[in-house]
């Protein structure tokens, strides 16, 4: 019969960074193999990615609502917001690209604070079943995250492109920043989470 013991029950570390094994000696040692600090599990990991979340969430509205970016022509300013920006790609029979920027602008960000505020809830509450799905689930997000800055880059090239004065001018608008720091916030959340965390549920009641 298979011991049901973790790791940590037995007196063994695993590295964050390398993910070595290592036997647990005192509480500041470190990993054998390329030296750094190990800890049982990573310091204040919840509430930093907790905290990292709720920042990212406030931000996450006003990066749709607001205008990611005016286009002027002949001195007229046309603001457009990310779901106004599909519309009119849509409206310009270009389905392909609209959908990719519903994609990888609206859903993805989306999903990625839905998963991460799942994974908080699994820790907070010590859910037992299908620890393994969420750690997949976890690598997703991790992996994926990314990708999410396909707005930016967009608006990054027509604003150096797209420069004739008076005549024609793509200017960035403030959901351009609310939109960066949500990515860049969701992906520091994803990376101060520990998924180790996870695991301490499947052994919580033995």
């Amino acid at each position: 019969m298979k011991s049901k013991k973790s790791a940590l029950n037995q007196g063994f570390i695993r590295c964050h960074e390398c993910g070595c094994l290592s036997k647990q000696t005192d509480k500041y040692s470190h990993c054998r193999l390329c030296g750094n600090r190990l800890h049982t599990r990573l310091p204040h990991s919840f509430r930093r990615t907790a905290a990292l979340l709720l920042s990212a969430f406030c931000l996450y509205i006003p990066a749709n609502i607001f205008p990611i970016m005016t286009i002027t022509r002949l001195g007229v300013g046309e603001p457009h917001t990310i779901i106004g920006g599909i519309i009119a790609l849509i409206n310009g029979n270009m389905m392909p690209i609209a959908l990719l920027v519903l994609v990888a602008s609206i859903l993805v960000p989306l999903l990625k604070l839905l998963g991460l505020g799942l994974l908080l809830l699994n820790v907070h509450y010590r859910w037992q079943a299908h620890a393994k799905k969420w750690t997949i689930m976890y690598r997703i997000i991790a992996f994926v995250g990314r990708w999410s800055m396909l707005d930016i880059f967009m608006i990054s090239i027509l604003v150096s492109l797209v420069d004739m004065g008076g005549v024609a001018q793509v200017i960035a608008g403030p959901a351009a920043t609310a939109f960066a720091a949500v990515v860049v916030l969701t992906m520091l959340a994803a990376k101060n989470f520990d998924p180790r965390l996870i695991w301490d549920n499947q052994y919580s009641n033995e």
